[in-house]
């Protein structure tokens, strides 16, 4: 009698489980409807910019922090690329132990620096401090150490979800702040005395930044130089990554879980057994920021991963001198799994990649990665 209860109850459950998702599925809202973000006015960007002026030095010194396990991708890159290609100011990458830095979702690199190391040759801190999102919120010796970088008068930068960590520290509470639309509700619960700023790619409140999705490191970077060096030379760095318009506009209503979202994620993650590994070729001299944009996207769509594959397991130097370790050592990639080589500007790359990615895994899964990377993928240009 036991075992037919058993049963009986696994069946009842197992017809449960499509009824409840289903059920579920249709709470979700369809896909939102396209609408102009709001204006910025002009003395609001005139106060961002007051605002991220240097605070230290006249060519500022940038710390751009992960931990050694899983740090987002485009967060760690993006910043780095453009700034150092900018060459308005040091910028170093640091680490919060020896060793690699395995990126999230895909890429490992060698950073400049241990924290350690960089608080000995800088004991009065740097400039500003640029927080990717991390696999974990609440590392304790990150943590202490933005504390620490805030005491001694750095501005604190939170990328994406990088936000949610800025909140472990407590600098986010009761100001304006804004984060990656997935995290957004709970970041919200959890720190009750952040004050939400939507419709801002940019939010900058009294010595702290915060940007929306991975994509805002782009505009934050340009806003950055900006503030560091005028507007010419923003301009320039704009016209040179392929993105000649930015300000911190954002439409956050565009971007939120819909249905059309959660359907793609079940049928892309369910066709398991079409599941690819793209191989992107490493070589010297590429440009770090369309590498981990293209990566970045060709990761995020539960159907396929890129793989950055080089002739030896030797790190290779990028444009702007960063350490990119290979993942695979390989002479070659199978043609029809070889990720195009990269020659496009960094913006024009991401639109490029997502171009692929419709066609070959059709217009729901770009538009599911665009919504990931919050990336306006319609008002690019």
């Amino acid at each position: 009698m036991t075992w037919r209860l058993v049963a009986w109850c696994g069946f009842a459950v197992a017809a449960l489980v499509p009824i409840v998702g289903g059920l579920w599925l249709l709470t979700l809202p369809p896909t939102p409807g396209a609408r102009a973000a709001p204006a910025i006015a002009a003395d609001e960007t005139a106060a961002t910019l007051s605002a991220l002026k240097p605070p230290k030095r006249q060519r500022p010194l940038i710390a751009i922090v992960g931990i050694n396990d899983m740090t987002e991708t485009t967060d760690y890159l993006m910043p780095y690329g453009i700034l150092k290609r900018a060459d308005v100011a040091d910028v170093v990458t640091l680490a919060t132990a020896p060793g690699p830095v395995t990126l999230f979702p895909v890429l490992k690199v060698e950073p400049d620096s241990t924290i350690a190391a960089f608080d000995q040759a800088h004991p009065d801190g740097a400039d500003y401090v640029i927080v990717p999102a991390m696999s974990r919120d609440d590392d304790p010796v990150v943590i202490a150490w933005i504390k620490r970088q805030a005491e001694r008068g750095a501005i604190i930068v939170g990328v994406c979800a990088g936000g949610k960590v800025v909140a472990s520290t407590g600098l986010l509470d009761g100001r304006r702040a804004t984060t990656h639309w997935f995290y957004l509700k709970g970041w919200r619960s959890k720190h009750p005395a952040i004050q939400y700023a939507a419709d801002r790619r940019i939010v900058v409140d009294r010595g702290v930044a915060t940007t929306t999705g991975i994509s805002a490191s782009m505009p934050m970077s340009l806003t950055l130089i900006e503030a560091i060096a005028g507007r010419a030379k923003a301009e320039t760095i704009a016209r040179e990554i392929g993105l000649p318009h930015w300000d911190a506009r954002h439409d956050s209503s565009a971007f939120k879980f819909t249905r059309p979202f959660a359907l793609t994620a079940i049928a892309n993650t369910l066709a398991f057994w079409n599941r690819e590994t793209l191989g992107i070729a490493l070589a010297p001299g590429i440009d770090e920021v369309s590498l981990a944009l293209v990566a970045d996207a060709w990761s995020r769509t539960s159907r396929s991963r890129a793989v950055a594959f080089a002739a030896s397991d030797g790190a290779q130097t990028t444009r702007n001198g960063l350490r990119i370790v290979p993942e695979k050592v390989a002479g070659d990639w199978p043609a029809d799994r070889r990720l195009p080589a990269i020659a496009l500007p960094p913006a024009e790359a991401l639109d490029q990649a997502l171009h692929e990615i419709e066609a070959r895994y059709g217009a729901s899964t770009a538009d599911f990665v665009a919504m990931q990377l919050e990336y306006p993928r319609q008002a690019a240009r």
